[in-house]
């Protein structure tokens, strides 16, 4: 006799889950979830299934699906720290960002001790622009697994990607260095010791640290860069200075009298120019300063900035700035997109003095306020060429008799570039005779082009 009775569903979910078990072994994700489907629809073991099944649809590049799997687990256990983590990374995949940190905090604080969920809640706040917050899970997870050469990788490409490349050179940079503790020294000597002191855009706090030890009691560093400021702070204590240098991880914009500040500095001193003098918002932040937080007659280190330069010819610098005749195609009109600004280094990059070094813009830092400005500037030919543009570097005064720069003849190892300023196409020029360019800048950059009379 035949037996016709339904089979007992406790006996249909077993079968189902070892199928889907050797489905999956076998590399049937599809047949594997079906049956893993049909598990569920019983009823049957749901927090073991469920994580198995979101593990499916996330190799089978369905993250929507592997989320509600996600999510129905939780619903289950609010608080089971492994689908908060993988809901996490699902969240991140789908470049739901501010989502994925939240539920990666809730993963963390149920499994605290994890140092593979606290790397992965860190990558996830280094997407988000937590760049701090990021390096400081980092730093945990490597206190629980020390010897963790991926999360070490991981803290290093955060920093690095932090600071620019040219800030260790420039730390390097001891005629430089040597240049702003003469005048940091000779600025104290002259307001005494009890002269606050504000540095702006600190970095390191190497300016900071000057003024502390040439007698400064009292500085105020501000830097915008969290992590930066955070280091900056950990350096100024490792050397001691702790109880002098106060380290703000915020724009001078930021920094407030009777806040930051107890009274108006007598001494600024900032190091934000760059090498092409005017891109990190030097007259915006100088001007505020000048407005806001500095004593009326403040010290300010460097008073005087100068754009300095020559007409150059260059085959090798050509290449990079003009485009023409290529495999036999005229692509000048793409010339449009030519970086109108490219760093070379001295003795780098070989090219041609056309001119004699001329002052091309010139910036009293004292000054409380700058406008826009572009003149005529004569530039006599010292020799013939086909000159593609003007190579520039910076000269700074920083106190009576202390000057910088980084005049390409004899500076080719430091932080700060020279820059070429290239022209919309080549001028062919002739010895004895003169190019007439426009020089100026707009408060934020320099303008130096030729003038076509």
């Amino acid at each position: 006799m035949t037996d016709t009775r339904l089979p007992d569903p406790l006996t249909e979910a077993r079968a189902a889950l070892d199928k889907a078990i050797t489905l999956h072994e076998q590399g049937d994700l599809e047949g594997a979830e079906a049956k893993f489907r049909v598990v569920l629809a019983h009823g049957y073991r749901p927090a073991d299934v469920l994580p198995l099944l979101a593990g499916i649809l996330g190799r089978l590049s369905r993250p929507e699906d592997a989320l509600a799997a996600w999510d129905a687990l939780l619903g289950i256990q609010p608080d089971h720290a492994v689908a908060l983590h993988e809901k996490g990374l699902t969240l991140h995949w789908l470049g739901r960002t501010a989502e994925a940190i939240a539920t990666l905090e809730r993963a963390n604080r149920a499994d605290p001790d994890n140092p593979t969920l606290i790397g992965n809640l860190a990558v996830v706040l280094a997407d988000g622009g937590r760049n701090l917050d990021a390096l400081r899970h980092f730093r945990e997870a490597l206190m629980l697994q020390p010897g963790n050469l991926h999360l070490r990788h991981q803290m290093r490409r955060l920093g690095s990607g932090s600071v620019p490349f040219w800030h260790i050179p420039m730390m390097n940079d001891a005629p430089r260095n040597d240049a702003f503790e003469a005048a940091i020294q000779a600025a104290i000597r002259a307001r005494g010791t009890a002269a606050r002191v504000l540095d702006i855009g600190a970095g390191s706090g190497l300016l900071s640290l000057m003024a502390a030890r040439a007698g400064a009691q009292q500085v105020v560093a501000c830097e915008m860069e969290p992590m930066i400021a955070e280091m900056a702070q950990q350096i100024v204590a490792r050397n001691g200075y702790a109880a002098r240098i106060t380290v703000h991880a915020r724009p001078s914009t930021e920094l407030a009298i009777g806040a930051e500040l107890d009274a108006p500095a007598d001494i600024l001193v900032s190091e934000i120019l760059s090498s092409d003098l005017l891109t990190e918002k030097v007259l915006d932040t100088f001007e505020d300063a000048h407005r806001r937080l500095l004593a009326a007659d403040a010290v300010v280190i460097p008073r005087v900035a100068s754009a300095m330069g020559c007409l150059v010819a260059s085959e090798n610098l050509a290449d990079y700035a003009f485009v023409g005749d290529v495999s036999g195609f005229d692509l000048s009109p793409f010339g449009a997109f030519a970086p109108q600004r490219l760093p070379i280094h001295g003795t780098m990059t070989d090219w041609t003095r056309l001119s004699d070094d001329v002052e091309l813009v010139r910036l009293d830092l004292a000054e409380k306020k700058h406008d826009a400005t572009l003149v005529r500037l004569r530039i006599p030919v010292t020799a013939s060429g086909r000159a593609i543009g003007i190579v520039q570097w910076m000269h700074i005064d920083l106190w009576d008799g202390v000057t910088f720069d980084n005049h390409p003849d004899r500076y080719s190892d430091g932080g700060w570039l020279q820059v070429l300023h290239s022209f919309p196409e080549p001028i062919d020029v002739v010895a004895g005779e003169t190019l007439d360019i426009a020089a100026g800048h707009d408060r934020i950059t320099l303008i130096l082009a030729p003038l076509n009379d």
